[in-house]
């Protein structure tokens, strides 16, 4: 028997879990959830019923577990009719717009012993996996540092389509830098502190364009990072990775570097720099160098099958609420360090 999920907001990431879950051979796509006229056309390509409301659907036709892909703004709300149901959740990043309603959802889901996966889909990618398992396999050393960038250019149809986007509550950093955040601390550790500079000269609007990031992890690893969403680089996960086909891709790029006492990772090309011996250390010698095989895949699906078996209670979730919660500290962090002009630490509990 398939799982039945249903999907709430028939937007951009709405639509890749419609065409995700209804090509799994473990889940039935049970409904569509979306109070816009444009969701009735892919209620009608999926033959499935369209609800204005998750209490509307919930109360006729109650599936096994709901994907939430809303704006923002209406992610506590949403999840919480979800949670306060019983039903497990799949609640597209960021956890909520702000960090007090994520602090909040986070405590309403602890109360509830919720099932709540968060939809960091970059969790499930191979590229993501076998970073990791290169950096735990030791072969880079101790891990001393790393450096990243989110260099792409958003056309000006992506504010027009939904004017929300220009104003607090979105911006690149909280849109695009918390799936690298998730990622950098899956490779790195938790961050603990965050020295940020932002502005919003290119585009004007109230939100930042562009944001400069030094980042102390718990590990002792320091990290920069570039995001930008209004300059011409390939220099980001969506170019890079060859995950969505949506996107131009750029084989010889990265958009992350991991350097560590004996050898240093690049991502996505996977090509390792390193030493064979402690002793052959030196800028003078030549390193080994070597690509790791990667089979790539499609994170979403994989998301969306993992959260099928979390429903199940085959799993549990890859990257819980508190993994949102954490990646929201750290937004805040960045933000408030930007406006204050210092250092900001990041609470871990």
């Amino acid at each position: 028997m398939k799982t039945r999920i249903a999907v709430a907001g028939a937007g951009y990431i709405g639509r890749d879990h419609i065409a995700s879950i209804a090509t799994n051979p473990k889940l039935e796509l049970a409904s569509i959830v979306d109070p816009s006229p444009a969701a009735r056309a892919a209620a009608d390509e999926h033959h499935v019923t369209l609800y204005p409301d998750l209490l509307t659907m919930i109360a006729a036709d109650r599936p096994d577990g709901v994907v939430v892909a809303t704006p923002n703004p209406l992610h506590k709300d949403h999840a919480e009719t979800c949670i306060a149901a019983g039903l497990p959740l799949l609640l597209e990043k960021p956890v909520t717009d702000r960090l007090d309603t994520s602090e909040k959802l986070y405590r309403f889901a602890q109360e509830h012993d919720a099932t709540v996966l968060i939809g960091h889909h970059r969790v499930h990618s191979p590229i993501m996996r076998l970073a990791r398992e290169i950096v735990d396999s030791g072969q880079l050393g101790d891990l001393v540092c790393v450096s990243g960038s989110a260099l792409f250019y958003k056309p000006d149809e992506y504010y027009e389509q939904a004017p929300w986007r220009k104003e607090k509550g979105a911006g690149p950093i909280l849109l695009n830098m918390t799936h690298e955040i998730q990622n950098l601390r899956l490779l790195c550790g938790e961050i603990t502190n965050v020295e940020a500079r932002t502005s919003n000269a290119t585009r004007g609007f109230e939100i930042e364009d562009t944001a400069a990031l030094v980042l102390t992890f718990a590990s002792g690893v320091l990290g920069t990072f570039l995001v930008s969403d209004t300059v011409a680089s390939p220099r980001s996960w969506e170019q890079t990775s060859q995950e969505n086909p949506q996107y131009t891709t750029y084989e010889t790029e990265d958009c992350y570097h991991l350097a560590g006492t004996m050898g240093s990772l690049s991502v996505p090309t996977m090509k390792i720099h390193s030493y064979a011996r402690p002793e052959d250390r030196s800028w003078w010698k030549p390193f080994e160098e070597s690509t790791a095989e990667l089979h790539r895949q499609d994170p979403v699906a994989l998301e969306d099958d993992h959260f099928g078996a979390v429903v199940r209670g085959e799993a549990t979730p890859a990257c819980t609420i508190r993994d949102g919660l954490m990646n929201m500290r750290v937004v805040e962090a960045i933000h408030e360090s930007a406006a204050a002009g210092r250092a900001v630490d990041v609470p871990l509990s």
